[in-house]
């Protein structure tokens, strides 16, 4: 049997964190190439990726960590379009929606979105699951198939090719079993190792915090942000942060075939005044990031040009925007306790009952159900009178009802009529240049 020379040994460089040690440049960039190549075995990472969690990374650290990881992949090229590019990230919540009307949007206006995502995990839902409840959408396309709908339509949500930062997708199935996934520099380094091999010109970043976001406190999640804004400027991309708040669902429908009705409602210039906001807010900084400070994108949802650059972004990948979409087969309303004023909606509660729904995966080779979710008809701020329904449960599952409502128990708080609901802003604060 022959053993390879290896140039570091992976217990050294775990013991270095573990003792609150910086890593050298030669040390990180050894370990993530040996543990995407099998080298280092699945629980040494999982150990060093604890040792991070705890005792943290510096800037350098987290910059050659990030350059690393793009290192094991390719790197894309979006030089040949004959428009600029502009991209948006989500750190994920629950109902968040914002890229389906989000992309077509900022397409309108001339800018390419290549809009590359995930799948769900977990209570926050996948943008391709979301997707891919309409009949005929692919999310798999070949890097000639999405330079030619960006030039064509401006805008692609599509998978995220297997050559891009193939290390990060092996790290962020092991951190989602071991209890790491909170870390701010693996939070940070992956999200950004994908946007900057990417190449895409300018970024926005929405970074969620409130209980149904994985950064509860305002603190941390302008931390991350703040982490994410240097790597971009330091790799030459122009990126910018907006923090909003996840502290209750976004618009009113968590699951999948029920997001995407909501966002053509927003595309149709209608839609829940939270997602219009937002979705206006991300597109002013992602078209001001691509050279259009003066752009309206309130106006192209309201006169229906995002709508018509959605139907030809749905069509060119196989959907049929036309369709009517999924519907789950059983239904059960959640009714007020009380009357007077909706003071809290617990977004994390509404995710986890979505997910024991159907609408969401525990493990990444799970199904989900594309018309499972919670559809909500009350807000905060909003008046209600007990006995009225406050939210209807979807599910082709009716055993799931039970473990769902018992997510929605402590969920919903109500106020005696007189009192005021303090609802704060949807965009919370803005980190960048």
């Amino acid at each position: 049997m022959t053993t390879t020379h290896e140039a570091h040994d992976a217990v050294d460089i775990i013991a270095t964190k573990r003792d609150k040690g910086v890593l050298s440049d030669q040390q990180i960039d050894w370990v993530v190439d040996a543990y995407t190549r099998g080298v280092v075995a699945e629980e040494q990472m999982s150990s060093l990726a604890m040792a991070i969690l705890l005792n943290g990374m510096n800037r350098a650290e987290i910059a050659r960590w990030t350059a690393a990881m793009i290192a094991t992949g390719e790197r894309m090229d979006f030089s040949t379009l004959s428009r600029p590019t502009a991209d948006k990230h989500s750190t994920g919540g629950v109902g968040d929606k914002i890229t389906l009307p989000l992309a077509p949007l900022v397409a309108t206006f001339g800018v390419a979105v290549p809009q590359l995502s995930g799948r769900g995990l977990g209570h926050t839902g996948g943008t391709l699951d979301k997707l891919e409840s309409i009949p005929g959408w692919r999310a798999a396309l070949s890097n000639d198939e999405m330079l030619a709908q960006l030039d064509g339509v401006g805008a692609v949500i599509c998978q995220a090719g297997s050559g891009l930062a193939p290390a990060d997708r092996k790290l962020y199935a092991l951190r989602d079993v071991t209890g790491t996934v909170e870390s701010i520099p693996l939070i940070a380094s992956s999200i950004m190792s994908k946007k900057i091999a990417e190449g895409t010109g300018a970024l926005v970043l929405d970074v969620k915090v409130g209980s149904g976001a994985f950064m509860k406190d305002l603190e941390d999640a302008r931390e991350l942000a703040r982490t994410m804004v240097d790597l971009g400027t330091d790799a030459g991309v122009r990126t910018v942060a907006l923090i909003t708040d996840m502290s209750t669902p976004l618009g009113l429908t968590a699951g999948n075939a029920l997001e995407v009705r909501e966002s053509v409602e927003v595309l149709a210039g209608g839609g829940p005044q939270d997602v219009v906001e937002l979705t206006v807010a991300l597109a002013r900084e992602m078209l001001a990031a691509a050279g259009q400070p003066d752009a309206d994108p309130a106006a192209a949802l309201a006169d229906g040009r995002a709508m018509d650059t959605w139907t030809r972004m749905i069509a060119a990948q196989g959907g049929d925007p036309d369709a009517a979409l999924p519907t789950a087969t059983h239904t059960e309303q959640v009714l007020a306790p009380a009357d007077g004023v909706l003071a809290g909606l617990d977004a994390l509660a509404v995710g986890i009952a979505a997910w024991r729904l159907g609408a969401g995966r525990a493990r990444r080779e799970d199904p989900v159900q594309a018309g499972a979710g919670v559809e909500m008809h009350a807000k905060p701020g909003a008046l209600v009178r007990a006995g009225e329904p406050l939210m209807t449960l979807h599910t082709d599952t009716p055993e799931r009802f039970d473990r769902a409502k018992e997510a929605l128990e402590h969920a919903v708080t109500i106020l005696p009529e007189g009192d005021r609901a303090a609802v704060g802003p949807i965009v919370i604060d803005r980190i960048g240049a």
